[in-house]
């Protein structure tokens, strides 16, 4: 089937490369000449896990091609995603300018019946406004569907997050529609579930909130661990042999980042707020979660007394491992605190340094993890890279001023660390 992508940020090129995989035919389309010709040539404007060999096979296959224009991708394709980003606004709703503007160019192009699917994560009743908007610009009589169909894709793991999912959700409201939307997803032999268009929506915004609720519980539970002296790595193993929990998610730490779990559940209270409900559940999980770095920092505080002209080495630039993702970032945030509070900096993060030379290049990074170790005084470790883990502690112990490392993600193992001479704080533990 042919398939168009309108836009090629991270889910729409994620999504169409994985849709070329299957099989299918697919062009993605962006407006962004300098990222289509740097796609044409070859270049991933982003690292994810397995991405940039599937779009090269592809490529080579003729089944995946890139263009800015939207003409031909409504043209082409019976099918056609809406992959465009939706930011948040001050006050927490989401900005839908630009699939409203895809909306009508699409409309502008409509000839024949095609299925509208929008792709990226929009409020409850947007399926609705989509296609009043495409209705009110096409030309009279033209036939279309609108669909809702949410990604769950994970950054770090998102190719196998799409061919292996755990679950297809679209939302349809006519037989037609549903028929081309499971031609699309046959080849990936997952469930399918099929709602009305506004449920689709929902379970978006719902799942995703409902998966940082569980992290921010758990931090809540790591301070009493801290308190009491238990260790939460153990309460959250009793807890997840639950199966009615589970134990995803339930990994104290720094708290969640990215583009996705904060906008989304900004959102969602927006969402809530306008359809008349007042969501106080998920303002707390808000709370909880913008308040773990400064708990965290003030550890680092007790220790240092001042971090005025103390030197820090920091371990973790991303939101998360496995990506050059650094939107909404944690570390991010606790690198610029540090250098507000007067101390010097060294960040190593093995795939988010350029991108941060790029967008804060205030921020000292280095190219290699033991330099940020030389003369620190603390060590702090902001993200779950694996590699972290494999690294030279002794080596590291060797090249500090004073052997104190905070793990913020509670990668290492206490008495190992204590073992090797560090004073070693973590979170919950």
């Amino acid at each position: 089937m042919n398939i168009a992508i309108i836009g090629s940020g991270y889910v729409g090129l994620v999504t169409g490369t994985c849709f070329a995989e299957v099989g299918h035919h697919v062009i993605c389309v962006d407006n962004d000449d300098a990222k289509v010709a740097q796609l044409q040539a070859g270049k991933i404007p982003i690292y994810e896990p397995g991405l940039e060999d599937l779009i090269r096979k592809n490529v080579q296959l003729h089944r995946l091609t890139f263009t800015n224009s939207i003409g031909a991708g409504v043209a082409q394709s019976p099918v056609i995603f809406i992959a465009v980003p939706t930011p948040p606004q001050h006050d927490g709703s989401v900005d839908l300018s630009y699939v409203e503007t895809v909306a009508r160019q699409i409309a502008g192009h409509l000839k024949d019946y095609r299925v509208i699917v929008d792709k990226s994560t929009v409020p409850v009743k947007t399926g609705e406004k989509v296609a009043e908007t495409i209705r009110r610009y096409a030309r009279a009589g033209v036939e279309f569907d609108v669909v809702s169909n949410p990604e769950f894709l994970r950054e770090g793991s998102a190719v196998e997050d799409l061919m292996k999912p755990d679950r297809i959700v679209f939302g349809v409201n006519s037989e037609r529609a549903q028929a081309l939307m499971q031609a699309v997803y046959a080849p990936f032999n997952a469930p399918i579930m099929v709602t009305d268009l506004n449920s689709a929506e929902l379970i978006k915004h719902a799942s995703n909130s409902f998966l940082a609720l569980k992290i921010s519980y758990i931090n809540a539970v790591a301070a009493i661990c801290e308190a009491s002296g238990a260790d939460v790595e153990k309460v959250a193993a009793g807890m997840g042999a639950d199966k009615r929990i589970g134990r995803q998610f339930l990994n104290a730490g720094l708290g969640y980042g990215g583009s996705c779990f904060p906008k989304d559940i900004s959102a969602f209270i927006k969402i809530s707020e306008e359809l008349g409900y007042d969501f106080h559940l998920l303002r707390e999980v808000e709370n909880i979660n913008a308040n773990q770095p400064e708990r965290f920092l003030k550890k680092l505080r007790d220790k240092l007394w001042v971090l005025k002209d103390k030197h820090i080495g920091q371990l973790g630039l991303t939101f998360k491992g496995n990506t050059d993702d650094i939107r909404m970032s944690v570390g991010i945030r606790i690198a610029e605190q540090i250098l507000k509070e007067g101390a010097t900096l060294s960040a190593y993060d093995p795939k988010g340094a350029e991108k941060c030379n790029q967008q804060h290049p205030h921020l000292p990074t280095v190219n290699d993890p033991y330099a940020v170790a030389k003369d620190a005084e603390a060590l702090l470790i902001v993200t779950e890279w694996s590699e972290f883990k494999n690294l030279d502690w002794v080596k590291i112990r060797g090249l500090m001023r004073t052997p104190l490392v905070f793990d913020g993600r509670n990668l290492l193992d206490p008495a190992e660390m204590n073992s090797l001479g560090f004073e070693y704080h973590s979170i919950g533990r």
